[in-house]
């Protein structure tokens, strides 16, 4: 499934950042990973999230931190996915 442009552009950051609690453990609460073993988040594009995500959820990522990934996006909806994706996407991105 690939998600259109116009799709993303309804996210919602307000809501994304309340969804983002249980991302926080790994990714940190602003977007920038606890651990070296989990990539930072903040600023990155919002498509490609979505698309990982939706990944995830799918199966078809592999590897990693993948299981883990596979579990908390399971639950996601479409419009969940949307709004976490605005929500990192409008992190400054960290340097």
């Amino acid at each position: 499934m690939l998600i259109s442009l116009p799709a993303l552009a309804g996210g919602n950051i307000t809501d994304g950042q309340s969804k983002s609690a249980s991302c926080a453990a790994c990714h940190g609460a602003t977007g920038k990973a606890v651990n070296s073993i989990y990539p930072n988040l903040a600023g990155q594009n919002a498509d490609y999230l979505a698309l990982s995500l939706h990944a995830y959820k799918k199966g078809e990522r592999s590897g990693g931190q993948a299981g883990v990934m596979q579990a908390f996006s399971s639950s996601l909806s479409d419009q969940d996915i949307i709004d976490l994706s605005a929500y990192y996407a409008s992190l400054t991105p960290l340097k």
